[in-house]
């Protein structure tokens, strides 16, 4: 399994990917135009040269990043492929200083899984006035708060 930041060309797959969950309720649709915007955001999971999954670790403010659009292809799911994903935008984070990653998600149990912890969402601030207001969803969002310090 190769990890590795996404290039313009993977857009298509990682489009696909987050369409084909978004369609079932499972995360927030992002468009293209986002897609290409943020492409310095992803990273991929390749596996013999075909991307299977896909995510994003966004920065928000000086000690808060967020893993956003993470979605593994139906087949390759509840193999560890999403996990590895997380683990490497926790060390990106690490990286960064950034000691705080959290994210917005339907999948609370799989980020607890990955030592995330539900929080409330009136304490993401940055999250919620920079991002969240040009939501459909925003202010009655559905998704739980998970948040993971991780130091620096």
């Amino acid at each position: 399994m190769l990890y590795r930041k996404a290039r313009i060309t993977d857009v298509e797959t990682i489009h696909a990917l987050i369409t084909h969950y978004a369609k079932e309720g499972l995360m927030l649709a992002r468009p293209r135009a986002m897609l290409y915007e943020f492409i310095r955001d992803f990273t991929v999971a390749e596996e013999n040269g075909k991307v299977i999954a896909a995510g994003a670790l966004h920065i928000l403010w000086e000690d808060l990043a967020e893993v956003r659009a993470l979605a593994v292809a139906p087949e390759y799911t509840k193999k560890g492929v999403g996990r590895g994903l997380v683990q490497t935008f926790v060390r990106e984070a690490w990286e960064l200083s950034i000691p705080k990653v959290f994210s917005l998600t339907y999948q609370d149990v799989f980020f607890n899984k990955c030592g995330f912890s539900i929080v409330s969402k009136e304490t993401l601030p940055h999250k919620v006035w920079k991002e969240c207001i040009d939501c459909p969803k925003f202010p009655n969002c559905d998704e739980s708060a998970v948040l993971l310090e991780i130091g620096s």
